[in-house]
């Protein structure tokens, strides 16, 4: 089973949220995106505040089904 279909990736109910964590990103959170946009860490793409079901993660790669959830006071 993909991970596609085991979890509804960015439901539309969510955008509104993730637009406002993406306008609200830290300092770590912009320096880290970056390092990961436009496929710069080894040809990997990377969405930023993405959602898998009902969670937001901060960073997403699906090719590797990888998340990464930065600490801090928005959390």
């Amino acid at each position: 089973m993909n991970l596609k279909s085991r979890y509804s990736s960015n439901k539309i109910e969510l955008k509104p949220n993730r637009r406002r964590l993406r306008n609200r990103s830290t300092s770590a959170g912009a320096t880290l995106w970056d390092m990961l946009k436009n496929k710069q860490l080894k040809g990997k793409k990377f969405r930023r505040q993405h959602s898998l079901q009902n969670y937001i993660v901060d960073f997403y790669c699906s090719s590797d089904k990888l998340i990464i959830e930065l600490d801090g006071n928005p959390h």
